[in-house]
């Protein structure tokens, strides 16, 4: 993983003390709140319902174990002893006292991490394939571009003020696991006659105006990505809309002015940018890929996995859940679910990131990954580790078999803490959990991507859920639309909304009653709950939500 340079600590060392001064002026009255907000928000700090919120960048969801333990001692030492990792490949502390904040983003630095550009009219966090440098299916590790972005994005003087926030999302993979579709620029690696090159989408996003990325262009070589999106973003900052927030998105500067227009102005940008782009890009590209290399992986017999698998229900159960195939003989991609049963989604107390960086010391080559479904991953797990890996992850409560399921949901924190959110998310997802747990049904059900927002910001995914619920405010009253039918793979596609919303506590009943009549109309258990609704369409399921006796009564 990246390392940082003597250049990145004087920076963070520079721009934390600036901060710290910043701080200061506003407790001691010198700043009023209208004035510090804007220089809190360039540094990763909200103030939420209760409290402020400090949001801090994990940049393409990768950590090693000494910086988890970091994030580990921040929770314990400053906030109340717990981290929420977010979509967005980030972790959240809900509950810094102001005074504190300074002294958190050093400790952060010490480990080589930030909380710059997590909020604010700017490119935030780069994420990434959780499974990035792991996958069997992969074409190449994006990290590396991912890395570069970040450090070109980062104070970039004309990238500051944007019209809005910008996202930017990288796969190395032909199935996405990164969401590309959804974000603002989506960056796909791909291959044409031999060559390593890029498909660059742009114009995704989710919120009030859920809108599946553009294709832009559909080959880019590896020189010319860095003045292609430097076009792409400059041309979005002449074109997007400062008159409405809300069509301030470059979703919207595409969808008014056109993907083809837009094409002609970034092609036209882009040959001005990139006479001025030398080649030092592309050797800051190389070191830093010099850095991304690959673990030294190493053989082992297997004995001891195969016969645990055979013997230990449990474990086997796990294994079928939360592995996935690796692209090193005898190796797999393990994921840890933040999603036992009844659990906030998301949430890793201080023990818990130990236990994590821990086991990623002694079995994972020391690399950690956020996936942007609020889970961690350990990339490199010989499978000869894989029984001591689950019973350590078992005694920390950490071994739930559920990775993709129906529980296994994303949510977003709700009005339990967001200031912007109009209904809770967190207690519906953990009742929904739970009733799936004590039917005992979630196995049986098979995939199923749940997801949850508790706003019209849509922060927990839930356009592109297989099953979406959206919590809105009806008259001071908490109502949840649902939609069936989203995807976030490279098949994207927005969920259908089914009609009228249900009230907090009828959510669950509504759940398992879609769920039931997907049981009742598939085909066989080997299809999934998204392939059934593709083949039948909304009919059933919104037969199933609203009977006719209650349309009827």
């Amino acid at each position: 993983m990246y390392q940082y340079t003597e250049f990145d600590r004087d920076f963070l060392a520079a721009r934390n003390a600036q901060f710290r001064a910043q701080v200061e002026r506003r407790i001691d009255g010198s700043l009023t709140e209208d004035e510090f907000k804007p220089l809190r928000l360039m540094n990763g700090l909200y103030l939420q319902l209760h409290a402020y919120m400090l949001r801090v960048a994990i940049p393409y969801g990768t950590l090693n174990s000494g910086q988890m333990r970091q994030l580990a001692m921040i929770a314990d030492r400053w906030d109340r002893g717990y981290g929420h990792f977010t979509t967005r490949q980030n972790i959240q502390y809900n509950w810094p006292k102001l005074k504190d904040v300074p002294d958190m983003l050093d400790a952060l630095a010490e480990v080589g991490m930030h909380a710059i550009q997590t909020s604010g009219n700017t490119i935030r966090n780069v994420t990434a394939d959780h499974f990035a440098g792991a996958a069997r299916d992969e074409i190449a590790d994006p990290r590396p571009v991912a890395e570069l972005l970040r450090q070109w994005s980062t104070d970039h003087p004309e990238f500051q003020f944007l019209p809005r926030k910008f996202k930017i999302a990288v796969t190395g993979s032909p199935h996405d696991r990164a969401v590309i579709k959804a974000h603002d620029i989506g960056i796909r690696v791909v291959e044409r006659d031999g060559q390593t090159g890029y498909e660059v989408l742009v114009g995704g996003g989710l919120g009030r105006t859920p809108m599946i990325g553009k294709v832009i262009n559909d080959f880019v070589v590896a020189e010319d990505l860095l003045p292609y999106l430097e076009a792409i973003v400059s041309t979005y900052n002449v074109l997007g809309r400062r008159d409405n927030k809300y069509k301030a998105r470059i979703k919207i500067t595409v969808h008014e002015n056109g993907i083809d227009t837009i094409r002609e102005k970034v092609e036209a940008r882009f040959a001005e940018l990139k006479p001025r782009f030398t080649g030092v890009d592309q050797e800051m590209l190389a070191t830093i890929e010099a850095q991304f290399a690959p673990p030294a992986f190493r053989e082992a017999p297997t004995d001891a996995y195969d016969e645990t698998y055979a013997k230990n229900p449990l474990f086997r159960s796990w294994c079928d859940t939360n592995l996935h195939p690796h692209k090193a003989e005898g190796y797999a991609i393990v994921s840890i679910s933040l999603k036992k049963h009844g659990a906030t989604p998301g949430d890793a107390t201080g023990d818990q990131m130990r236990v994590m960086a821990d086991l990623a010391q002694a079995y994972g080559h020391d690399e950690l990954r956020i996936s942007h479904e609020q889970n961690v991953i350990l990339p490199h797990v010989h499978r000869s580790d894989l029984p001591a890996l689950y019973a350590r992850l078992k005694a920390a409560d950490l071994a739930t078999a559920n990775i993709g399921l129906i529980s296994d949901i994303i949510a977003c924190p709700g009005m339990d803490y967001c200031a912007l959110a109009t209904a809770r998310s967190i207690p519906v997802a953990q009742e929904i959990a739970e009733r799936f747990a004590e039917l005992k049904l979630e196995h049986d059900i098979g995939p199923l991507k749940l997801k949850i927002s508790g706003c019209i910001n849509a922060c927990g995914h839930h356009h592109v859920g297989h099953i979406g619920i959206l919590g809105l405010d009806r008259a001071g009253v908490e109502n949840y639309q649902i939609t069936i039918g989203g995807d976030a793979t490279e098949d994207a596609a927005i969920g259908e909304r089914m009609g009228p919303g249900f009230a907090y506590d009828e959510v669950t009943d509504a759940i398992e009653r879609i769920v039931r009549a997907y049981l009742d109309t598939r085909e066989g258990p080997q299809e999934t709950f998204l392939e059934t609704f593709r083949r039948l369409g909304a009919d059933p399921f919104k037969a199933a939500l609203y009977p006719k006796e209650t349309v009827d009564a």
